[in-house]
């Protein structure tokens, strides 16, 4: 199986860990357009995914094969419907499983893909933030109010989740990992039917 990548190399990295000596090929491009470039891929990974026009209409030329999109923020009525929405946040793909939704016609071959790379697929609904991602915005959201109100330094407020509830990353430095301006994004999108979503003002202003 051929599979072909565009996005950051360490996101790439990240998704391709642990297939050393399997039978998968997998090509690292920078940019979506080089997937014009090997027509004989089974499936595409666009992990530097941007809800426009122009690689929305790019993607759909390689269709009927498998494209994979990082979309955390935008659902597949937003995007294309033959896609396969996955949760590709930085640290997200080190997973064994990966959040995604798609169409019931693309999840049995999709998941043929993914098992390919040593990855089994939970498949939830299409919807923004999925389920990890969303609930990790939130965690991050309520730490930028409490240090708003002066509960603690960032510094502080990351040890005290690492030690009181065994995360593997404080919610500052999970926003660092992941990019604060993704954190936002989603936050935006989902405020926009939930106001309990809405982005506190200080991460507001570091994130624009």
């Amino acid at each position: 199986m051929k599979i072909v990548v565009s996005g950051t190399k360490s996101l790439f990295e990240e998704l391709v860990e642990g297939t050393k000596g399997s039978s998968v090929r997998t090509i690292y491009v920078e940019t979506a357009d080089e997937f014009l470039n090997h027509a004989d891929a089974d499936a595409y990974f666009d992990l530097g995914f941007e809800n426009s026009t122009g690689r929305k209409k790019l993607l759909s030329t390689v269709l009927p094969k498998l494209v994979f999109i990082n979309a955390v923020s935008y659902s597949l009525t937003e995007t294309n419907d033959s896609f396969v929405r996955i949760n590709g946040w930085t640290t997200f793909l080190k997973r064994s499983i990966i959040e995604a939704s798609a169409d019931n016609i693309v999840q049995n071959k999709a998941e043929q893909v993914l098992a390919s790379l040593n990855k089994k697929i939970d498949w939830v609904p299409d919807i923004p933030g999925f389920i990890s991602a969303r609930v990790i915005s939130m965690i991050v959201n309520e730490a930028y109010f409490a240090l708003e109100e002066g509960v603690s330094t960032k510094a502080e407020i990351d040890i005290a989740m690492k030690l009181g509830t065994n995360y593997p990353y404080g919610p500052f430095e999970w926003s660092e990992r992941v990019g604060l301006k993704n954190i936002y994004e989603l936050l935006t999108a989902l405020s926009k039917t939930n106001s309990h979503y809405k982005p506190a003002s200080s991460l507001t202003k570091e994130a624009t």
